[in-house]
């Protein structure tokens, strides 16, 4: 199994720094994971976010590349129905070329409706749209007028759904799976074989919720304060301008001590190497999943923790995966 670490640009006002050290430095643990060996790196998107979310994805990507050789390159996701799908091919295409065709173009439908309102989108055909854009992303790249084309003639497209019909929908179009949770297999399966697509042709590829320590005890007073921040602010933006009542603020110390991995927003793997990817397997199961990925840093994080971390992913957790 691949491991790759995942980046979101978050800079939040408690931990606040200078913008150009954060986007400057990251591209430094670009190139050191790169170095490293670490399989891949990733970005993700959201927007209107006090703590300054990545919301643009593969332009962070395109500069990722230009600094990296080896490490494949990720969304993780974009959200698909918030650009027309000429735009998501052409600037995909540039990451792509840029980095020598080792963009995987990773697409949901989000949820937040501040963001829909933002490009004037309908959150109400969010489903429909995000399926709609794989059917013309693939036709865009197999015409013979899309100058530049990718690298390898097509740019691997997978879909960010989550639960049993999210992995059914993705399997019916053929595209790749962007979950490591094993428990999807079946419904990716079915969904492939509904679509008229041999199960070879599935691929899943997902992130875990984790953190890598040598000394959990010791790191876990200041890892914990930052995972409440992201856990509560990712639930405070969910409810935004909808009906649904704010959620009441996470205990860290009871997330991590859930054993049901699957749940979203609600477990996290704070422990050695060993341990982390015994969870992984677990979560895993017998899926053919070829990749996960760890968050790098963790809502503004130190600068030492962060390039801590990500040494410990490569040097200790990838060799145990590998096995």
């Amino acid at each position: 199994m691949k491991v790759g670490v995942y980046f979101d640009m978050r800079n939040p006002p408690a931990w606040r720094q200078d913008w150009s050290r954060l986007y400057g430095f990251t591209l430094e643990m670009c190139q050191e994971a790169d170095h490293l060996g670490i399989d891949s790196v990733w970005t993700s998107e959201h927007h209107l976010f006090e703590d300054g979310y990545l919301t643009q994805p593969l332009t962070m990507l395109a500069a990722m590349g230009a600094v990296t050789r080896k490490v494949r390159l990720g969304t993780a996701v974009l959200l698909a129905p918030l650009r027309s799908a000429i735009q998501i091919a052409e600037e995909a295409t540039i990451v792509d070329v840029i980095s020598g065709g080792r963009l995987d173009l990773g697409l949901g439908a989000g949820y937040r409706h501040p963001e829909y309102e933002l490009f004037r989108a309908d959150i109400s055909r969010r489903y429909t749209t995000t399926d709609r854009r794989v059917t013309e992303l693939r036709e865009i790249f197999s015409d013979d007028r899309h100058v530049p084309a990718p690298v390898h003639g097509h740019i691997p497209i997978y879909l960010g759904y989550q639960g049993p019909k999210g992995a059914r929908r993705a399997g019916k179009l053929g595209a790749g799976l962007l979950s490591a949770n094993g428990a999807l297999w079946t419904h990716y399966r079915e969904g492939l074989a509904a679509g008229g697509h041999d199960a070879s042709v599935g691929r899943m590829k997902g992130s875990f919720s984790g953190w890598v320590t040598e000394d959990p005890e010791a790191d876990w007073p200041v890892v914990k304060e930052h995972l409440r921040y992201q856990l509560d602010s990712y639930r405070r933006y969910m409810v935004e301008d909808t009906d649904m009542p704010l959620p009441r603020p996470v205990d860290p110390d009871r997330i991590r001590s859930e054993s049901d991995l699957g749940r979203v927003l609600g477990a996290f793997v704070h422990n050695t190497p060993e341990v982390v990817a015994e969870s992984v397997q677990t979560y895993v199961d017998d899926a053919p999943v070829e990749e996960i990925f760890l968050w790098s840093s963790i809502a503004g994080m130190p600068e030492q923790l962060v390039a801590d971390h990500i040494r410990l992913i490569a040097t200790k957790l990838k060799p145990l995966l590998a096995r």
